[in-house]
């Protein structure tokens, strides 16, 4: 395996991002909590902002669906900045020890291009990537559309059979699978750094 780039999916690979981090405390009520995450803030609402539509327009276009929802919804982004809870240190350190190495190093990343700064701003391992990042609300494309594994490809003339992509969600290891790229699916127990050594990459 001739591998030359490493791709780095963010949110629950190298960040840890979950609404209940806000929403907890803001309903007291887990049930509750459950209901509105799954059906009135939902994962479709929530990627369409991660696909480019602006965070004002997605929030009104709910509240009208909603009315009832209004307030909890409308601090939904307010909050936003408590849900983004911290790095995944583990995961970073293994980012951390390939910086210097000989693998270019790249983000692909689903996540809306208003929010994303702020990460950028107040997390320093982002620079590793020397701004090679793919953000899908300022591409508005979204995994699992393969068309931003091709952008990706495209941009910086890299093949996906040299290249090893990391996420934690299953229908994105399943595309980038599909179109060639070697990859590693993060779960709640995964040791990356053995999972990369394991494919032959060299620290």
């Amino acid at each position: 395996m001739n591998i030359k780039n490493i791709i780095f999916d963010f949110g629950g690979v190298v960040m840890d991002w979950d609404p209940r981090y806000f929403f907890k405390n803001h309903f007291n009520d887990d049930d509750k909590m459950e209901y509105f995450l799954k059906n009135i803030v939902t994962d479709e609402w929530n990627g369409e902002q991660d696909r480019g539509r602006t965070l004002a327009e997605g929030t009104e276009l709910q509240v009208a669906n909603h009315p009832e929802w209004e307030k909890e919804i409308r601090s939904y982004y307010d909050n936003w900045t408590t849900m983004l809870k911290s790095d995944i240190p583990h995961n970073v350190e293994v980012l951390r020890k390939l910086e210097h190495s000989k693998y270019e190093l790249f983000g692909l990343t689903n996540w809306s291009a208003e929010t994303f700064p702020y990460a950028l701003e107040n997390y320093d391992f982002f620079k590793i990537f020397k701004e090679k990042i793919v953000v899908s609300g300022t591409e508005k494309l979204i995994k699992p559309d393969p068309t931003i594994w091709n952008l990706l490809l495209e941009r910086y003339q890299i093949k996906a059979e040299e290249s090893i992509f990391i996420d934690d969600n299953p229908k994105n290891i399943e595309v980038a699978k599909s179109l060639g790229f070697i990859c590693i699916h993060i779960k709640e127990d995964t040791n990356l750094e053995k999972e990369l050594r394991d494919l032959g990459v060299q620290f």
